[in-house]
């Protein structure tokens, strides 16, 4: 696109040079195709600045775009091209006024002549033709006059040759020159109808026509059959240029209904029903959706695009700061969760510490607040858990071994009664699965994170079966106890 755009600021650059009224569509179009490049650009800017700043775990606030020297220099030819429009424009308008002027000083002249009774012919002939050829010379003048100039140039000069009353020769000779020069602008004008590029038929046409207004009369029998001829082609040319119109306005109106559709669409978005990271993931798809189609979309009329545009922009808008502050709150509560979870690890590395084999109950309390604290950012979420089941497991595997030490020291107690030792090796047997049963029971239950009713049903269930299993742990402790102490 910086290539495309750099194209257009190199074409303006030489567009100045130009004649300005020649090139005014053509500015027009290029600073229109620039336009929709440099916002579709804003655009793709803006969204890429947003998903860093969300990937960052920041809040994308008071984003401003980067100066685009591009943009900067076309906005300086832009008022370059509108300034020497505007004094082209004044120096026209003066100099129609000028040969308004002039124009109405030949009119007066002419009127001398068509008016007066008693005349030097041939001098007045060769005045009039005169007064023609200077008519001609003139530029046009104001567009109010234009017409009114023109009938009055008509009028004297039709009043002229036949208050002289020249010699018939004389005026059938300047009849058919009339005639033949008329009957090419006829030919001209019918060969416009080929011209595929309607607005450069419809320019030349006028020029045609402004060049049949300065011509003289053709006999009289002959006038009304040859402007029918040329007025016949003229018509074609102008449906042509009024359907083209047409076309371009029921395209623009098409353009309208396209994007009043896109912004009924993005008012059908509820957004305080966007609940869940899972919902904003899919409302903004359907966004990006409807934002790839409306750049697809052409100009809609004027007098309705900009207020189409700023409707589209503030519904756009409305969304993507409620997005953001929804994904503020949620990182805030993910900080919350994490500062917690450090703090429970911060507990269990205490008891491991203090070597308290007996403490399993905190421990265990610690396991449970661990899983009914809620998600941690991603990036941490991993490493926390790999560092609490360590320090979870860690303690265990010390209690086993504390209480394999201690009814090790009882078995060598009770060597002497190898009668009694199966019945006791059999319960220390049972003890120890039951143990390890319920290690794999507590551990097992932390996976258990969600919030839904079925996830609620396991871990419930599994809490019923490790306080089964600790019951009856307690009645094996306390038949191993009774045994050691008969001893």
């Amino acid at each position: 696109m910086e290539n495309e755009k750099q194209a257009l600021v190199e074409e303006l650059k030489g567009l100045l040079s130009q004649d300005v009224m020649e090139v005014k569509e053509r500015v027009e179009q290029i600073k229109n195709q620039f336009y929709r490049i440099y916002h579709q650009e804003l655009e793709a800017a803006q969204k890429e600045a947003q998903e860093a700043a969300e990937a960052a775990g920041e809040v994308l606030e008071n984003w401003m775009p980067k100066i685009d020297e591009q943009e900067v220099q076309l906005r300086e030819l832009l008022a370059g091209y509108k300034q020497k429009r505007q004094e082209y424009l004044r120096e026209q308008e003066a100099q129609q006024q000028q040969n308004l002027l002039r124009k109405e000083n030949i009119l007066a002249q002419m009127k001398d002549m068509a008016t007066a009774e008693t005349a030097d012919v041939m001098d007045n002939l060769k005045k009039m033709r005169e007064l023609q050829a200077e008519w001609k010379t003139i530029g046009p003048v104001p567009a109010p006059k234009s017409q009114e100039v023109w009938k009055q140039y008509q009028q004297w000069q039709e009043q002229f040759y036949d208050l002289v009353k020249i010699n018939i020769e004389l005026r059938d000779l300047d009849f058919k020159k009339n005639l033949e020069m008329k009957t090419l602008l006829c030919e001209a004008a019918e060969r416009l109808q080929a011209n595929e590029n309607i607005q450069e038929a419809s320019r030349a046409l006028q020029q045609l026509h402004d060049e049949w207004a300065e011509i003289g009369p053709v006999a009289r029998e002959l006038r009304e059959d040859l402007w029918n001829r040329f007025k016949a082609a003229s018509t074609i040319i102008n449906k042509k240029h009024q359907a083209y119109f047409d076309q371009l306005h029921a395209k623009e109106q098409e353009n309208l209904e396209k994007k009043q559709a896109l912004i009924d669409r993005l008012k059908e978005i509820k957004i305080e029903d966007i609940k869940t990271l899972r919902q904003w993931d899919e409302t903004q798809k359907a966004i990006q959706a409807i934002q790839d189609e409306w750049r697809s979309i052409g100009f809609a009329p004027k007098k309705f695009n900009q207020t189409i545009y700023e409707e589209y922009r503030t519904l756009c808008n409305a969304y993507f700061k409620a997005r953001t502050a929804f994904f503020k709150e949620l990182r805030e509560g993910l900080n919350a969760n994490l500062k917690a979870k450090k703090t429970l690890i911060e507990k269990a590395q205490e008891i491991l510490t203090a070597e308290d084999w007996q403490n399993s109950e905190t421990m265990i309390e610690l396991q449970k607040q661990w899983k009914e604290i809620g998600a941690v950012p991603r990036k941490y979420s991993e490493e926390l858990w790999k560092q609490f089941t360590a320090l979870c497991d860690d303690f265990f595997n010390h209690r086993r071994e504390a209480q394999k030490e201690a009814r090790g020291e009882r078995q060598r107690a009770r060597t002497e009664h190898a009668e009694q030792s199966g019945d006791r090796n059999k319960l220390m047997r049972l003890y120890d699965n039951l143990t390890q049963e319920i290690k794999t029971a507590e551990n097992n239950i932390l996976f258990f994170t969600g919030k839904s009713k079925t996830v609620g049903k396991l871990v419930e269930d599994m809490q019923k079966k490790i306080d089964a299993l600790k019951k009856q742990l307690d009645e094996i402790e306390k038949k191993i106890n009774a045994i050691d102490a008969q001893e």
